[in-house]
């Protein structure tokens, strides 16, 4: 009733002065009484007309049909017998369901991920650095004394990187280079640089983005990185963009996992993951030489890569996606610690790195390719998998049986003791590790990036072919080890545009 009253209003009418009857001569008046309608844009009734309306456009098709195809077969109906109209029902239920079955199981299957093609940034060679002059700059910087430039040095000589990494310029100036301008500065040249190839190469248009992921661990800032991207190729308003921070190597593939959730929550989509690190950003200039091995390892890199669940980029993909397999160790104390950002005892920033790491790392790993394993390889093989884990377990001498998955190894190259455990470990080949320790010799250990550098060198050297596997595998604090498996679309040629190409005749190297 309060609701009624509200819609009513009245209005007191002068109707002037009678001319006939009792009340002639005398002023006369009347109450007016109006019903105002009701508001139906504020009004709660109002979304069910619009769903009725979507509804309604979107299956008019079958409202459309439906009423034909029962008169239709109201008519047949009526000139078969009994006998008749129960054989052709038995037959018309039987093909319902089995067309309701392959419905049922066609749209439930996960949606095949694709990824189109992927771009991988190379600096300016005025960036370049050997490791003579690394030392060099750095002693010229005074921010280092002699012992601790002479640690780097034995730690440089002996870490599997080359003389053609890149730097920032900012890390060899006196000042302070961990500012926010100068990590704005170093991700524009990278993200940038890295996706204005990707888009030449996909010859997409950034509107057409409909996820973006960006994974960065150190230099996280507000804006987001993503937000930077956003605004310099001025994508479209409702895209998904996330931005990953604090994960370290391994946050890549973490981003691959996330925008495969997202392809798979939303149709004829791309999406783009763009892997990086910020290095004059983390960048210690203290004593603590835990802290310094990162400084020697650390290089300028970032990659972007295009993925898709469109049907139509079947033929013009690169690889499917076809497994992620993520393991988290964060439990244990150790873990947790043994790559750790903090302060030291003079009050520098810092990345800590523990001696435990290759012992942690191979627990990692060992935990994921147990979960790995029955999914990639052939049945016989998977019986002979968990026989081989039984015997490990109890006999300790547990062989590996992923090789025979694979074609193709991308592990992160973080340096070169570390390659040189998993190669034992995973008794891998010199020629299944050719491409991570080539891309840690040429570029350094780019983080979460390196992982496609060494599919990179894989393309340039035309080593894929159609049908092979590729593993990539990356390690990142926390402590994480993660995997993800792509299956080749077709042979991939020596692309146009490779970070290789101007260096591929000398690799790989006899070290």
């Amino acid at each position: 009733m309060a609701r009624e009253r509200d819609l009513l209003s009245t209005e007191i009418v002068n109707r002037g002065i009678e001319s006939s009857g009792p009340n002639a001569g005398s002023l006369t008046f009347s109450v007016r009484v109006r019903r105002r309608l009701p508001d139906f844009l504020q009004s709660v009734n109002l979304k069910y007309v619009r769903l009725g309306y979507h509804y309604l456009i979107n299956h008019a098709i079958y409202l459309a049909t439906i009423p034909v195809l029962v008169l239709v077969f109201s008519a047949e109906v009526g000139s078969l017998s009994r006998e008749e109209l129960w054989r052709k029902l038995t037959v018309l239920a039987f093909f319902g369901v089995l067309v309701f079955t392959l419905s049922v199981y066609f749209m439930s299957r996960p949606r095949s991920i694709y990824l189109v093609d992927f771009a991988c940034y190379k600096p300016h060679d005025d960036l370049k650095v050997t490791k003579d002059q690394f030392i060099d700059m750095a002693r010229r910087t005074g921010k280092f004394d002699e012992a601790s430039l002479e640690f780097q040095k034995r730690i440089l000589h002996s870490s599997g990187i080359g003389d053609e990494t890149y730097i920032p310029k900012s890390i060899m100036a006196q000042e302070n280079c961990a500012t926010m301008k100068e990590g704005r500065a170093e991700a524009s040249m990278v993200m940038f640089g890295a996706l204005d190839e990707l888009f030449e190469k996909t010859r997409i248009r950034p509107k057409d983005v409909g996820v973006l992921v960006v994974n960065c661990s150190i230099f996280n800032p507000t804006p987001s990185l993503s937000a930077m991207i956003i605004n310099h190729y001025k994508m479209r308003g409702n895209i998904l963009s996330y931005n990953l921070g604090g994960m370290g190597c391994s946050a890549g593939i973490i981003a691959m996992d996330l925008a495969r959730d997202m392809l798979q929550a939303n149709p004829n989509s791309y999406a783009v993951v763009v892997s990086t690190e910020m290095v004059g950003y983390n960048w210690y200039s203290g004593k603590d030489r835990s802290m310094l091995i990162p400084n020697c390892f650390f290089r300028m890199g970032c990659s972007a890569i295009l993925m898709s669940n469109r049907r139509r980029d079947y033929t013009r993909s690169k690889y499917r996606l076809e497994h992620i397999v993520r393991t988290h160790k964060g439990a244990d104390d150790r873990s947790f610690r043994c790559i750790y950002q903090e302060e030291d005892e003079e009050k520098h920033k810092g990345l800590k790195v523990s001696i435990d790491l290759v012992e942690i790392g191979g627990e990692a790993l060992k935990a994921n390719i147990t979960t790995l394993g029955p999914l990639v390889l052939p049945f016989s093989e998977q019986l002979l998998f968990f026989a081989t884990l039984a015997w490990g377990y109890l006999f300790g001498n547990n062989r590996k049986k992923h090789k025979l998955a694979f074609e193709h190894f991308c592990v992160h190259a973080a340096s070169k003791t570390v390659l040189d455990e998993l190669q034992r470990n995973l008794e891998l080949s010199d020629e299944n590790v050719e491409a991570s320790r080539m891309a840690l010799h040429r570029f350094g250990n780019t983080s979460s990036s390196s992982i496609w550098y060494e599919l990179a060198y894989l393309e340039a050297k035309e080593k894929v072919r159609r049908g092979d596997r590729v593993w990539q595998l990356s390690f990142g604090s926390g402590f994480k080890c993660n995997s993800v498996v792509w299956k080749a679309m077709r042979r991939v040629k020596k692309p146009a545009r490779n970070p290789w190409l101007d260096c591929l005749d000398r690799y790989p190297f006899q070290a």
